[in-house]
């Protein structure tokens, strides 16, 4: 079965993202459970968590169903030590949060070296700081998302994701989430049929389709290889919708959480009934 839904706003408190989800007709939905812009956040409260779990249990929505994204601040792989320990003191707390709420995944973006030290340091460091965080933290996968390329991010290729994996000790608490405008922006042509084929054979031989936890289902504003990240609405931009026929209707993506990130929240509604269409 697929779980498709979108990112929506935890405006006004987190369980308000639950009713948001349904009002898109969403059976999965992604949440930052903090201002995504702000290093510190006041605790959850009591009754907050009470009221996401119950708003859950009565719409349906499963823990495993719905990813939480972490701060856009937060930096895995910093080649600055007071930038490291803050990123990962703020991580630890994400993963808390997340726990707190019953929830089973955390989405990140991996983390940039900044042109300071070699991609292999920052990826050793980014491993390093999942080792650290999920030994104080239960529960709760940490899902590392693939990025564009922008910058000195890294992520982008498959080869990033598994060197990543490799040096988490415990397997069984790390996963991958794959955003497709990311996919196309850093070079993989998801644009076909037979590219999306391709593309996923690919990532199933270097990273492994058991470590997929998540999607981030995107349209383009940019062409292949652009190294930007620009999303676009599904049925608009640079990719076409072939990729979500392909994902709609493999089921190696059944039972994940499939989140549109695209940019009218308008027609959310309207693209979840689309991508069902094509299942």
């Amino acid at each position: 079965m697929k779980y498709i839904g979108a990112h929506v706003s935890a405006s006004g408190g987190v369980e308000n993202a639950v009713l948001r989800a349904v009002e898109i007709g969403a059976n999965a939905f992604a949440l930052f459970t903090k201002n995504q812009r702000q290093w510190k956040a006041t605790p959850l409260k009591a009754e907050t968590i009470e009221k996401f779990k119950r708003f859950c249990q009565v719409h349906h929505f499963q823990p495993e169903h719905i990813l939480p994204h972490d701060s856009y601040l937060i930096n895995l792989g910093s080649p600055d030590k007071e930038g490291l320990e803050k990123s990962r003191a703020a991580f630890i707390d994400e993963l808390e949060r997340a726990n707190q709420l019953g929830l089973k995944l955390l989405n990140f973006h991996p983390g940039s070296h900044l042109n300071l030290i070699s991609e292999s340091d920052c990826l050793a460091r980014i491993a390093e700081s999942i080792n650290m965080a999920i030994e104080k933290v239960p529960n709760v996968i940490a899902v590392i998302e693939n990025t564009a390329g922008q910058g000195s991010n890294l992520g982008y290729r498959f080869e990033h994701l598994a060197e990543i994996i490799d040096q988490v000790e415990d397997k069984n608490r790390v996963g991958v989430c794959l955003d497709t405008c990311h996919l196309f922006s850093a070079g993989y042509d998801i644009s076909s049929l037979a590219s999306c084929d391709e593309t996923f054979r690919q990532f199933d031989e270097i990273v492994g389709f058991r470590y997929l936890r998540g999607m981030h289902l995107n349209g383009s504003k940019t062409p292949l290889g652009s190294r930007k990240d620009r999303h676009d609405t599904l049925r608009e931009g640079t990719i076409g919708t072939d990729f979500c026929k392909f994902i709609m209707k493999d089921d190696r993506f059944d039972n994940i959480p499939l989140i549109l990130e695209t940019i009218n929240p308008e027609i959310w509604a309207d693209e979840i009934n689309f991508l069902r269409t094509l299942a």
